[in-house]
């Protein structure tokens, strides 16, 4: 659209500006989440991702090599531990400065030796080599702490992702959330699916009493909170023997899930031509043939529509999962839950919290992707006539 001059108006620039404004608020946390979770925690530490491709100055705190186990005896009661602080795969470390005590840390200069007192000595190399020197009392017993200042490259690692998915000395993983999650999230995207599509095919095209007042109901459970229906829904559940499991879940997601999945699928049903469906008729076709071999091949984009609202809403979910789903045991904690759990128990673990974080919302973003280009077209089904 434009004006008498060529020019677009300021509405159009106004739009095309939020939706620019829109993408970058989604994708800088999601980009930022990415690259640490490919990062250590001391480089998380020190700076933030947007500048993780390049070094960055941090202090490591470490010990040198075990004395008992390397000392060696130079000459009569003098013991000496050699060895390198890095090793040669960050061989491109730049010391600045190093201390024994974590009050001075920046005490000595590469290259300086520590007088560590009663003729014990330290000496840190700039190139990470170091000389320990001691008698036999003092280079014996637990190894000497250092403090290093120091310039790091850009150091990205597997190791987050191996410890959070196939690390199986690691009870707080996400794998076995992973596949509970899947459980609870694909029977919860297709049974509503299966149950709408019927109900949207006779509420578009077939006559009956109180269709009218069906279509209205259904419009009026879209403004109805979830939060209402849980407590009684649960207790009904506990009534019939299906309280805290995955077909409690399913019927959960399923009840709450229906009305927006009929209205969505009603509206696009009702919108495709009717021609199709009386010569179908004519034929001899009945309505199951009709709705399965006409009805659902032409709806497939509001189907996709839905089940991509569905998957987002059961994926993320955690209030429902909380009521209907986890109990003490913990065999059936979702991804959502074992998140929460980790700020608790390991809110200081950044690198442990974005590979989680990353993970939980990797499968939502592919199936967004890959599903996008029938969003649109579901989401304005029977708008237009």
């Amino acid at each position: 659209m434009t004006t008498p001059a060529g020019q677009k108006p300021l509405v159009v620039w106004l739009l095309n500006l939020s939706v620019i404004a829109l993408t970058l608020l989604w994708l800088f946390p999601t980009l930022g989440l990415f690259v640490s979770s490919f990062r250590t925690s001391e480089q998380i530490t020190a700076s933030g991702w947007w500048s993780s491709m390049f070094p960055a100055e941090q202090t490591v705190q470490l010990r040198v090599a075990d004395p008992d186990e390397n000392r060696i005896e130079v000459e009569a009661g003098v013991f000496v531990v050699e060895g390198t602080v890095f090793g040669d795969a960050l061989a491109e470390v730049e010391i600045e400065s190093w201390g024994t005590s974590s009050r001075a840390i920046d005490a000595y200069r590469p290259g300086d030796t520590a007088d560590l007192g009663e003729g014990e000595m330290l000496t840190l190399n700039p190139d990470g080599t170091y000389l320990w020197r001691g008698d036999d009392d003092q280079i014996s017993g637990r190894a000497q702490r250092l403090f290093i200042n120091a310039t790091m490259p850009p150091d990205f690692t597997l190791a987050n992702y191996e410890k959070v998915l196939f690390d199986d000395r690691n009870s707080e993983g996400m794998l076995k959330a992973f596949f509970n999650t899947l459980t609870v999230v694909i029977p919860a995207t297709i049974i509503p699916i299966l149950i709408a599509a019927f109900a949207a095919y006779a509420l578009a095209w077939m006559d009956f009493p109180g269709r009218a007042l069906l279509i209205a109901a259904v419009v009026g459970l879209l403004v109805v909170p979830l939060q209402l229906a849980l407590i009684p829904l649960l207790t009904f559940h506990n009534a019939i023997g299906i309280g805290k499991g995955y077909l409690g879940t399913w019927m959960a997601h399923t009840g709450f899930g229906l009305p927006l999945a009929i209205y969505l699928l009603r509206n696009y049903m009702v919108g495709l031509p009717r021609d199709i469906i009386e010569n179908a008729r004519v034929d001899g076709a009945t309505e199951f043939q009709i709705f399965t071999k006409i009805i659902l091949p032409l709806s497939f984009p509001a189907l996709a529509s839905f089940a991509i609202f569905q998957f987002l809403w059961t994926w993320n979910d955690l209030l429902v999962a909380l009521v209907f789903l986890i109990d003490s045991s913990g065999q059936t904690t979702v991804m959502t839950k074992q998140i929460v759990e980790l700020l608790g128990t390991r809110g200081g673990d950044w690198e442990i919290l974005a590979t989680s974080a990353f993970v939980s919302i990797a499968v939502p973003l592919a199936v967004f992707f890959l599903m996008q280009r029938y969003l649109v077209r579901g989401l304005l089904a029977g708008s237009v006539k």
